[in-house]
């Protein structure tokens, strides 16, 4: 029902209540019993054990459990039960099944905020008596009576106000308080910020008193509908989520796949079945990189940590991810671009613009603070407590030599004319030390000027003529096309006798002293943060409730509205279907006068083209956005407790700029997070093209189950999480987001990977020909010599030194191979040791692999034999072989510059 279209006979009728009595309790009763009590619903939540087990529907983390329970039954065949593989995988799973289920509580925490922004207690008119009753037990057509500093219990049409003012910023987005007027019937299509004859549910009044009808409670209030938005929008995946999970489809069929075809080989080639299938089944393990869930989780960790020592607080972890592909950022304005606080910016004389420390300005600027009811506080800190465009007069005249509290002491008030919207107008009247009398009146310049006789101008009283009326409204049409809200002040000398005059007798035959302009100023290191979005790629746009005009000169001053961008107010934005929003949203920067749903609308709208969507805001309209949008970030200092829950991040400085900074930090974990998937992929097709080659060849098994699962449990754990902390490179702000369409191993990191997997893969194998060819076969064709046998039979003896040389290889040159995946960059120019951590890893994996091999019972865990002096050197040889070669690949590289990439989407 659309209340603010009806008058409010036409409200009282259909509602079937009477002013002057209200509801009785038996009508109320049965009411609630109709439309249920005035709270907010809360989201039917599954139970602790049934969110536990879905986080195990996915097809990585069955692959997963699959591994583990495989590596268990391959250590156990071996003769050497095995536990440590299976229990870290399975750590690894609870571990992300209990972050997931910390993280699907985020709604219910947000409906739970919004329930305690209610307000307690209501005034209500019922059987023709005032009752203080609960605020739950409201139901529509109770009577409310509305007074300064009381929160608005539920949606109601105003029956009555008296200079009622009322502060809607967390649900309209409106930056100061709202004038409301009982008597005017709007238009249908009227936006929320311009219903000035409804007070809305959480509301508060900062001024006057009302008598209102409560037309909705409960979940159908404004606020109820953000609430429903809150539940039933389901958060979007991530970017990474949704490339990782498809990163695990793959793996996992190519585990399967690789088991099958190697085992088959296997029997092709006639070798002992049950020994293929534990190598095969074994390989397919070590194929899928089981520490990566893990791996990326510490990576996240990490960057949540150093995120926080720079305001900037994660609730979710795969949202530092999800900043470095963001694409849009869409803020709202008030307090987020803006200080959230009035500030008087410009006053005008007849002259034009004048210095606010200029005699001019100390005389207009006592005059405004003489006119006002704002307190003002002093101390260690300045504070003034009152309406916020009379904080901003008494602040400025305070600021330039004009202290209130001293003004009011020489000037005593003597009697008063509030405020009211029919005139537009307050006039206060003041007794001076010398028993002169004056009253001074502020309010709106159309209101004022028709009042005035005379202007003040360098100390004199001129009359106002035609030309310097037109020179007046000349001056508040440019403040005003500034988005500047604009004061008038004017003063009457009077005499004793008419002190107590009436207001219109007090507020003609005015002498009009000037226009003072004020706006909520933008935060100066905004605009550096616009301008390095802009640089890195990413569309900042502004969403507002506050006045277009306002938020236009607003975006045009810190830089978002530029180049041809153009403004949108909410009510074009109404007529616009989803599919028209969708194709023009690239035209607008700026949205005006928006509902909480335009704001949804807005981001679902850049969604559909393909953007990563980050929304910043503090109020309560801002939330369902918050939570549809792909990063949700919130003020923490300004912030309501709603908007925070519904966030992914919370900004503690309540400083946009803290955005870019977190931008930078999410795309360098991204980068790291492509550097350990790339050394864990490369290291792992090292692996298997090492079996399925010598398979091929009619070589015996390089390696068996036992080793295969160390080498993966050794490289897959320190090295990749050390890359985590890799340090951002410099110039990754100057680079475009990462496109959310773009595959993990696009721009040719698949093709690296396999190239470098057969690099690792081949010297694998050469360290075991050497060994199998140079040491084991003389070996055992001295033995059998010795025993008269004239022909050695592949496969009828165990190749010791060539499996241990393999063995050792392929771990090692992983280990100097994660030393590659640093930077683009030769290590000479990064500094062999700026990541200590990855060094640090590389000393304690290396002596982890050469104490399997040269303690006895390891060696005999993992059936490998001591090597020479020789030996150990061929294989440091082959192992450190890794950074020589793809040093010469990045000196190429650096040289050439190739254009050229290749590119294989998955």
């Amino acid at each position: 029902m659309q209340w603010h279209c009806l008058s409010k006979e036409e409200v009282l009728k259909k509602l079937k209540v009477l002013p002057d009595s209200g509801l009785s309790e038996k009508e109320a009763f049965a009411r609630q019993q109709a439309y249920g009590k005035n709270i907010l619903e809360a989201k039917k939540g599954k139970s602790l054990l049934v969110r536990f087990f879905a986080q195990f529907a996915d097809f990585m983390i069955l692959i997963l459990i699959l591994a583990a329970i495989i590596s268990f039954i391959v250590s156990y065949f071996d003769g050497e039960p095995d536990f440590v593989d299976p229990v870290i995988i399975l750590c690894i799973i609870t571990v992300n099944a209990s972050l997931g289920v910390l993280q699907e509580a985020r709604a219910e925490k947000a409906l739970e905020a919004l329930k305690k922004m209610s307000a307690p207690t209501a005034h209500v008119l019922r059987d023709k008596h005032v009752l203080v009753i609960d605020s739950s037990e409201l139901v529509p057509g109770d009577i409310i009576l509305l007074e300064t500093g009381c929160f608005v219990p539920a949606d109601g049409r105003l029956l009555s106000s008296v200079n009622l003012r009322v502060e809607e910023a967390s649900l309209t987005g409106e930056s100061h308080p709202v004038e409301k007027n009982a008597e005017v019937i709007l238009k249908p299509d009227t936006g929320l910020g311009d219903r000035i004859n409804m007070v809305l549910a959480t509301s508060t009044v900062t001024y006057g008193r009302g008598l209102a009808v409560v037309t909705e409670t409960g979940m159908n209030t404004q606020v109820g509908h953000i609430a429903k938005l809150i539940m039933e929008d389901e958060t979007p995946m991530t970017p990474l989520q949704k490339r990782l999970a498809k990163t695990g489809k793959i793996l996992g069929i190519a585990a399967l796949v690789i088991c099958a075809v190697i085992f088959i080989m296997g029997i092709i080639k006639q070798l002992p079945i049950f020994d293929m299938f534990m190598t095969s089944v074994s390989l397919a393990v070590a194929a899928i990189p089981e520490g990566l869930p893990a791996i990326v989780t510490i990576m996240l960790s990490l960057g949540v940590q150093r995120m926080a020592k720079k305001n900037s607080v994660i609730r979710k972890l795969p949202a530092v991810e999800t900043l470095g592909s963001a694409t849009v950022i869409c803020s709202d304005k008030t307090g987020t671009l803006t200080q959230n606080i009035m500030t008087v910016t410009e006053i005008c004389s007849l002259n034009g613009t004048e210095k606010m420390n200029s005699d001019f300005g100390t005389f207009l600027l006592s005059h405004a603070a003489l006119c006002n009811d704002a307190i003002l506080q002093e101390g260690n800190n300045i504070n003034v407590s009152g309406e916020p465009t009379e904080k901003a007069l008494v602040l400025a005249a305070y600021h330039h030599g004009s202290n209130k509290n001293i003004l009011d002491t020489s000037y005593q008030r003597v009697h008063e004319i509030p405020f009211d919207s029919a005139r537009k107008l307050m006039t206060t009247v003041h007794k001076s030390k010398d028993h002169t009398y004056r009253s001074i009146t502020k309010g709106a310049f159309d209101f004022m000027i028709n009042r005035c006789t005379t202007v003040y101008q360098n100390g004199k009283h001129l009359p106002i003529t035609n030309k310097e009326k037109n020179r007046l409204i000349a001056l508040n049409n440019s403040m005003t096309e500034k988005a500047l809200r604009v004061i008038a002040i004017a003063y009457k000398n009077i005499s004793r006798d008419k002190v107590k005059a009436s207001s219109s007798e007090l507020e003609n035959g005015l002498t009009f002293i000037g226009l003072i302009g004020m706006i909520d100023p933008p935060r100066e290191e905004v605009k550096d943060a616009v301008r390095l979005c802009r640089q890195a790629g990413i569309k900042p746009v502004m969403i507002t409730g506050d006045h277009v005009l306002t938020a236009k000169a607003i975006a045009k001053e810190l830089g978002i509205l530029a180049n041809g961008d153009e403004a949108i107010t909410g009510d074009v934005l109404q007529r616009m279907s989803n599919e028209e929003l969708s194709d023009n949203i690239y035209r607008y920067s700026v949205f005006a006068r928006v509902s909480p749903e335009h704001k949804v609308r807005i981001v679902k709208a850049f969604q559909s083209r393909g953007e990563v969507v980050a929304m910043t805001g503090d109020g309560v309209n801002d939330a369902p956005a918050l939570k549809t949008a792909d990063i949700g970030c919130a003020m923490g200092i300004t912030g309501t407790d709603v908007a925070k829950n519904a966030a992914d991040m919370i900004l503690t400085d309540d400083n946009f700029a803290t955005i870019v900074s977190a931008v930078k930090e999410g795309r360098g974990i991204y980068d790291n997070i492509k550097k350990a998937v790339h050394f864990l992929l490369s290291s792992n097709i090292g692996e298997i093209l090492t079996i399925f080659v010598a398979i091929i060849l009619g070589l015996p098994t390089p390696l068996i189950a036992v080793q295969l699962l160390w080498v993966n449990l050794v490289t897959d754990s320190l090295p990749a999480i050390s890359l985590g902390v890799e340090p951002t490179a410099k110039d990754i702000m100057k680079k475009k987001p990462v496109s959310p369409s773009k595959g993990l191993f696009a721009d040719g990191l698949a093709i690296r990977i396999i190239i470098e997997g057969i690099m690792i893969g081949s010297l694998a194998l050469l360290a075991f020909v050497i060994g199998y060819y140079y040491y084991d076969l003389p070996t055992i064709q001295r033995s059998f010599a010795e025993q008269n046998i004239s022909n050695a039979l592949p496969g009828v003896y165990t190749p010791w030194v060539g499996r241990t040389m393999a063995f050792a290889v392929l771990s090692l040159s992983q280990l100097f191979h994660s030393f590659n995946m640093r930077s683009e960059y030769s290590l000479a120019s990064i500094g062999l040791f700026s990541n200590r951590k990855l060094v640090y890893s590389f000393l304690i994996c290396a002596f982890l692999q050469v104490s399997v091999i040269t303690i006895p019972p390891l060696a005999k865990v993992f059936q490998v034999v001591p090597l020479s002096f020789r030996q150990w050197a061929i294989t440091l040889l082959l192992s450190m072989a890794p950074i020589v070669i793809v040093e010469f690949q990045k000196i190429l590289n650096a040289r050439y510059h190739p254009q050229k990439n290749f590119s294989l989407e998955i």
